[in-house]
């Protein structure tokens, strides 16, 4: 007998995590429409084609790839080798038969997706467009803390016919309000590509490079300076070109003094000055609106390492603990539509990891004031004709939106309320024959130990609901 498991990078949720992970939903999602984003959907699997060459050739390889199911499997591989012997001298036989046996795969993250969304029904959308959505993706990413192949992200996206750098201020004002009801202060890493690129102009680095030289960056408060610098060199940059601009991703200082030095190291490059003037303008009129649980910080090794951002990056991560994984982040995407044929339209967005803020939070013990269980009421069973006669006021309660549950049998007392103790139902109610006959309903507070006799129902629904 093979004893069950479940595959590497998954996780089974019990009712404690799933009640947590459902509180953060909740808080995410109301923020999210509050602040004008409409939810979609978008099928766990797209295709190949949809995904490949939109997150760089680290983020391609991550890729979960399905194969073709059932007989259609079996026709294509032997497909497969009648067109090999055919074209044998002539195939690349990986790429040959990675497209026989796959042309879907499952989605990688929510942005590419939801961009092919607005290609496909860009009739139907009003512009600009507010979307948000909470689902599952997949990363073939080797296992460990806070690294699931299987998780959940909450993104909350703009999308229009032109661009505004409000919307990135809107962006820092919604992560602000999700973490303040949360309770939850936060760093919000802030960069632009566009300086980025100005570094690689005045180091020399060639712009075949580019792509190369954001994704090693990307690692340089992970891995630290020395192993980014090894990265660089393997992949072509030199270290002349590394050393004239290392010294920028350390620089310590305000956001004023950086900006300062910048834009005179910058004052020849169009893109790297461009860039200075977005998050200067980002910066200044953030501090006019002011923040509540956020800081925001100025990090110039924030490279991001997708390919499809191009303007404004972001990174959260939690302000009690800064060398925490990341637990969001998101950017300006003005080119990505171009990808699926569509110009000029530009897109900024967001992206929470829910599990990894779920687990930045049980680390700072922030779930302690959440129910586990959604009933607020246990009614004991004492039996048939007992239960019969409680129903009535179960089924009022219900109504009321209170949820309510009935112990399914006659056990014992102690044992029904040991299940609801358990259960963290802060509420049981007792209707046995004493109470039937006096006509009186016996409710006791859980955590208070306060037991108390009601005449009317609506006397009990009062008392439930100043706790919900």
């Amino acid at each position: 007998m093979i004893f069950p498991s479940i595959p590497k990078g998954t996780k089974d949720f019990s009712s404690i995590e799933m009640s947590k992970r459902n509180y953060l939903i909740q808080t995410i999602r109301k923020q999210f429409e509050l602040f004008g984003f409409d939810t979609i959907e978008t099928p766990s699997i797209e295709n190949i084609s949809t995904l490949i060459g939109k997150y760089g050739e680290e983020g391609d390889s991550l890729i979960f790839k399905l194969l073709h199911s059932g007989n259609f499997l079996k026709k294509k591989i032997l497909d497969f080798f009648k067109n090999l012997e055919k074209n044998q001298k002539t195939v690349n036989v990986v790429k040959y038969l990675s497209e026989y046996m796959s042309n879907k795969a499952l989605r990688y993250d929510l942005t590419v997706p939801f961009v092919r969304y607005v290609v496909m029904h860009k009739n139907e959308i009003v512009f600009p467009f507010k979307r948000y959505q909470i689902q599952p993706v997949w990363r073939a990413d080797r296992p460990q803390k806070g690294r699931l192949r299987e998780f959940y992200q909450c993104d909350a996206d703009m999308i229009s016919f032109s661009s505004s750098l409000w919307e990135e201020i809107e962006l820092i004002q919604l992560c602000d309000e999700i973490f303040d009801k949360l309770n939850f202060p936060i760093i919000v890493y802030m960069n632009h590509r566009n300086i980025l690129y100005g570094l690689v102009e005045i180091a020399g680095i060639k712009d075949n490079l580019w792509k190369d030289f954001t994704v090693s960056l990307d690692k340089w408060n992970k891995i630290g300076r020395n192993l980014v610098k090894k990265e660089m060199l393997n992949k072509g940059i030199s270290s002349q070109s590394f050393d004239k601009i290392a010294f920028f991703f350390d620089m310590e200082g305000n956001f004023d003094q950086k900006e300062k030095y910048l834009t005179t190291a910058l004052q020849n490059s169009e893109k790297g000055t461009r860039g200075i003037r977005d998050l200067s303008f980002i910066y200044k009129n953030i501090n006019h609106i002011s923040l509540k649980k956020t800081k925001l910080e100025w990090n110039l090794s924030l490279a991001r390492g997708m390919n499809y951002y191009t303007g404004t990056i972001l990174e959260i991560v939690p302000f009690n603990n800064k060398s925490s994984i990341s637990i969001g982040g998101g950017g300006r995407y003005d080119e990505l539509a171009n990808l699926f044929g569509i110009n000029n339209i530009y897109g900024v967005g967001i992206s929470l990891g829910l599990d990894r803020i779920y687990l930045a939070m049980e680390q700072e013990n922030l779930f302690q004031t959440i129910c586990n269980s959604p009933s607020k009421v246990l009614f004991i069973n004492f039996g048939n004709e007992e239960v019969l006669y409680a129903y009535k006021i179960i089924k009022f309660l219900r109504q009321k939106g209170i949820s309510t549950q009935l112990y399914p049998n006659a056990d014992k007392i102690k044992k029904q309320f040991r299940y609801a103790n358990d259960n963290n139902i802060p509420f049981v109610i007792s209707i046995g024959k004493n109470e039937i006959n006096k006509k009186k309903i016996r409710m006791k507070n859980i955590q208070k130990r306060i037991e108390k006799e009601y005449d009317n129902i609506n006397d009990i629904v009062i008392q439930l609901t100043k706790k919900l």
